[in-house]
């Protein structure tokens, strides 16, 4: 049952190392269901790309009928695909939020050894940007405090707080009342 729709949809998330082996992904595709269909996919991208200078800015090719956005960072190489009637910005507007966020959350210390060391925080940006295919989030500093679990404005939902905020948050709007 085909899906018409007008949202971007992300197929594929993938950070590999500079060997094209699998740092983290988030599949979406149901192309891609079975390891070996990911693992062929994976290696298949990363030949096709290792050659590419794609250090400074984001480089887009069509691959497999697919739209593959990507950008090599160190011994990192970040990848975003989508199909092949996606929108090539909005892509790269992913892939680089992806990597801002990152970078916020590593101190700008984006190599294949501080990523693994701290997996747990990019794959839970995975997570923040992108749901069942659906980008959720494009801005770094959001992504990032959402991470970390820290509010990006003073004003968080009472149902994302921890009761330690909403009570801290309770005692000062009581208190601001007390004072008018």
């Amino acid at each position: 049952m085909a899906m018409e729709s007008s949202c971007p949809l992300i197929k594929n998330i993938l950070i590999l190392d500079g060997d094209g082996k699998r740092i983290a992904v988030k599949y979406n595709a149901p192309e891609y269901a079975t390891t070996s269909s990911q693992f062929a996919f994976e290696k298949s991208v990363f030949t096709k790309t290792q050659r590419t200078n794609a250090r400074g800015e984001a480089e887009i090719i069509m691959f497999d009928n697919v739209i593959t956005v990507f950008k090599f960072v160190s011994d990192l190489h970040f990848y975003i695909t989508g199909s092949q009637d996606e929108n090539e910005l909005i892509l790269v507007t992913v892939l680089q939020a992806l990597f801002d966020a990152i970078s916020l959350l590593l101190r700008n210390q984006v190599e294949k050894k501080t990523v693994l060391e701290n997996l747990d925080l990019v794959l839970l940006s995975l997570d923040e940007i992108v749901d069942g295919g659906v980008i959720l989030e494009t801005e770094a500093n959001v992504i990032a405090s959402r991470v970390t679990m820290r509010g990006a404005d003073s004003d968080v939902p009472l149902s994302e707080q921890t009761f330690s905020q909403a009570l801290a948050s309770a005692k000062e709007q009581l208190a601001r009342s007390l004072l008018k």
